[in-house]
């Protein structure tokens, strides 16, 4: 039964998560490998796959944990040849 939940998994959805304020680098390892990217603008861009719609709330959960304030969580479209790689 376990293969059968395996095959209709769908692929990870890169995400980019904006938060206000510098985040240090160091916390890549707690957002689970997520890119950290600070703006010139002094907001801060995580980026990175997330494999479903729970990891994605626990991700934000830590941006709120961490007391920083959410600006923006936009799912990134993948071009049609990342999605031809993938198949």
């Amino acid at each position: 039964m376990s293969t059968a939940l395996n095959q209709n998994a769908s692929p990870p959805i890169v995400y980019e998560i904006r938060i206000a304020g510098h985040l240090n680098p160091r916390w890549t390892g707690w957002f689970g490998g997520m890119s950290i990217t600070l703006l010139a603008e002094g907001d801060t861009l995580l980026t990175g796959s997330v494999r479903d719609q729970a990891a994605l709330y626990g991700l934000l959960k830590k941006v709120r944990n961490l007391g920083m304030s959410l600006l923006s969580v936009n799912r990134v479209e993948q071009t049609l040849n990342q999605k031809r790689s993938e198949q």
